[in-house]
């Protein structure tokens, strides 16, 4: 596989995550085959017309890294930040306004960058997510610390304003940790899922549950505050200790949650990217294989 070839494979990789992420159902408070989730201005469409102006965006990321030849990977962050930008004006473009991947943007272009520097070095498809997490994490040192200029700026991003309130790093956190809850957490659940024949759908919509009941969800910060952020993460933990969706009780008390949660205005977007991130992570370790 040459470099053009690999930086396809990356991007069909991405592509496929952050459809499958959309696909699983029933996913509580979110976008998914069922409903919209706890949104009136999206569907499972728009999500699929997002998903379609990305398509070019996770390569673009893996060829910039590839021709990087620069000292340090602060200098490779500044040459895909316009790359970022633009596949945001590509997704509002296609969405007539609507932000439906901003975060996964960020995050799995990390990924696919970070891939690409792997695969230039190496020149092995297969690679791993802690491989993937170090690299993730050189190109993302210290990019929270553009969070604490919040306090000095009068037009805040939707990142800052919750830095600001909450303390919340959001997705820049996960980033410069290089993704260490999908390592801890998502990941490892997910490999035993699937290793025990569990369906996709279910397997991400479990694994989904376990990063709910982990993360400091900034959509749901966003929208609300700690407290529902805690009865959040409570209410998935009890799905949880149900069975998730691996028992029938289990996989009644995610619709119920489901339905609470669209009724509350609740929506954990960003355990939602962190299930795309684990799934990319999955499958670039696997060959793209399930």
């Amino acid at each position: 596989m040459n470099n053009h070839e690999y930086c396809i494979y990356i991007s069909k990789l991405a592509l496929k995550a952050i459809l499958y992420e959309v696909s699983a159902t029933p996913k509580p408070g979110l976008v998914d085959r069922n409903n919209s989730g706890a949104h009136k201005d999206m569907d499972f469409f728009t999500f699929l017309d997002s998903s379609v102006a990305l398509s070019d965006y996770f390569y673009r990321c893996a060829e910039e890294a590839m021709s990087f030849d620069g000292e340090g990977y602060s200098e490779l962050l500044r040459k895909l930040r316009p790359i970022g930008k633009h596949a945001e004006i590509a997704m509002f473009d296609a969405t007539c306004g609507i932000n439906t991947h901003k975060g996964i943007i960020f995050s799995a272009g990390f990924i696919a960058a970070a891939a690409g520097l792997l695969f230039k070095k190496y020149k092995k498809t297969s690679i791993s997510a802690v491989e993937i997490s170090e690299a993730v994490k050189l190109m993302a040192r210290d990019v929270s610390e553009e969070l604490k200029d919040a306090e000095n700026k009068d037009k805040l991003t939707y990142g800052e304003r919750l830095y600001k309130k909450f303390g919340a790093k959001g997705i820049r956190g996960e980033v410069e940790n290089g993704f260490a809850t999908a390592l801890e957490y998502s990941l490892p659940a997910l490999k035993e899922l699937l290793a025990k024949k569990v369906s996709v759908n279910d397997a991400l919509v479990h694994v989904l549950l376990i990063l709910i009941s982990r993360t400091e969800d900034s959509n749901i910060l966003g929208r609300h505050n700690k407290e529902m952020l805690e009865y959040a993460r409570k209410s998935a933990h009890d799905a949880l200790r149900h069975g998730g969706c691996l028992t029938e009780k289990g996989r009644k008390t995610v619709e119920e949650m489901d339905r609470d949660f669209i009724e509350r205005n609740i929506s954990p977007g960003g355990s939602a990217d962190l299930v795309a991130v684990t799934l990319l992570l999955y499958l670039i370790e696997n060959g793209g294989l399930i």
